[in-house]
């Protein structure tokens, strides 16, 4: 991403919350493809909508939903239907980009940013930040939205919020902070073992060279983070890019004055907090109480 620019890498408007397929999102386009493929190779076949279904262990209106572009194909599915059809290879070579497509477009472009980045900071003051989350964890987050979501969009958010977690595994290693406010650390969200299990993921992730977890205590009277959650990406090329995520949306911030202030911002919040080692006792000793 170096020499691209902070422009290259913010694209304008708003992210609405996302649905099954969202008729805006460019992935509808991927999958509405996908489906017509589907469609005519089932057609050239001289096969129904139930047969296949039958042939490759998925209901009539699961195919006939996949094929509209309106249900996001599984791998499994499209390998099954390119056997059944005798389509070549043609419906699997698909997988690669139905796989990127099941993926909000807020959560691919996030990725891509995560991906870029040489350095991010993130501060959370209701849950814990989606890099740290377990998959229970994260489905319980999910399932507890209000309105409800549909079981499908639940798995399809987890999935998207798992596989940012790639960034751990990235060389060379990219630098991660994270300030966490107290209350996410003792909020046993999802249920008692959930909390436990999330809380040993935390310190594991702390434990890393490349990470560092501190806690904002409640008790602290002075609080530079009163303006919410905030994320600061910063790349190889000088440049920074920040995130911030709200009830029903979330931004991207490329302003150089706007980035000097979620920089000074972070930046306090981070000498106002436990240090790292501080933090991680103090979890530890909240992990012995859960």
């Amino acid at each position: 991403m170096t020499g691209e620019g902070v422009e290259g890498r913010v694209a304008a408007g708003v992210d609405e919350p996302d649905r099954d397929i969202d008729p805006e999102d460019d992935s509808g386009a991927v999958i509405a493809a996908v489906g017509r493929q589907v469609r005519l190779w089932r057609e050239s076949a001289g096969l129904r909508a139930g047969e296949l279904g039958a042939a490759i262990g998925y209901g009539e209106n699961q195919v006939y939903k996949v094929e509209a572009g309106k249900r996001i194909p599984k791998p499994e599915f499209l390998e099954k239907a390119d056997e059944v059809l005798g389509a070549g290879g043609k419906l699997a070579a698909m997988k690669k980009d139905v796989s990127e497509a099941r993926y909000p477009k807020k959560v691919r472009d996030l990725a891509k940013l995560e991906a870029g980045a040489v350095e991010i900071g993130a501060y959370d003051n209701h849950n814990m930040n989606g890099l740290l989350q377990t998959e229970e964890y994260a489905r319980a987050l999910y399932e507890m939205r209000r309105p409800s979501f549909a079981p499908e969009q639940v798995e399809r958010y987890v999935a998207a919020r798992m596989a940012r977690q790639e960034i751990f595994e990235r060389q060379p290693l990219t630098m991660l902070t994270f300030v966490q406010e107290e209350v996410t650390i003792r909020r046993p969200l999802g249920g008692r073992a959930v909390a436990r299990r999330q809380l040993e993921r935390v310190l594991e992730a702390g434990r890393l060279r490349n990470v560092e977890i501190q806690v904002m205590p409640t008790a602290c009277e002075d609080h530079a983070g009163m303006g919410g959650q905030l994320q600061l990406l910063k790349f190889e090329d000088g440049t920074a890019v920040g995130h911030w995520e709200g009830q029903l949306y979330s931004r991207l911030i490329s302003d150089p004055k706007e980035i000097r202030i979620v920089e000074l911002r972070y930046g306090i919040l981070r000498a106002q907090a436990l240090t790292p080692r501080e933090s991680l006792a103090f979890i530890e000793k909240v992990l012995g109480e859960t």
